[in-house]
């Protein structure tokens, strides 16, 4: 069983930057293809960005643009989202995963293992 703390969140004006983490509670996190979802109010969840097991492989939603940036420190057991240029379409509750999988997943289902989410709000 894996638990994930997500963190990082807060207010931030247009064009601001934030930068999520991701804390894992097992030490072979090096093992799990992680990522990172976001949901807005009335809205679907959407992909932001996914990351193989070393990093070498990631995967960006269309929306991000070169804006963000995934990373991970598997010898911390933790994935980071760096976020520039916010804008306030990027407000909503962004959640990390993880799971034992061959290559970066790109639809919520494929994750078994869920953070708590940390609220991103951008204001104009």
């Amino acid at each position: 069983q894996v638990q994930l703390v997500d963190s990082g969140g807060g207010l931030v004006q247009a064009r601001g930057s934030l930068r999520l983490s991701c804390a894992a509670s097992v030490h072979t996190f090096g093992s799990y293809v992680a990522g990172w979802f976001r949901q807005a109010p009335g809205e679907e969840g959407e992909v932001v960005a996914a990351i193989s097991w070393t990093g070498s492989s990631t995967y960006y939603g269309d929306f991000v643009k070169g804006r963000f940036t995934i990373s991970r420190d598997n010898a911390k057991n933790t994935m980071y989202l760096q976020m520039n240029s916010l804008e306030p379409e990027d407000t909503a509750v962004y959640y990390c995963t993880a799971d034992m999988l061959v290559i970066p997943g790109r639809t919520y289902h494929e994750y078994d293992y869920w953070g708590q989410g940390t609220q991103v709000t951008v204001s104009a």
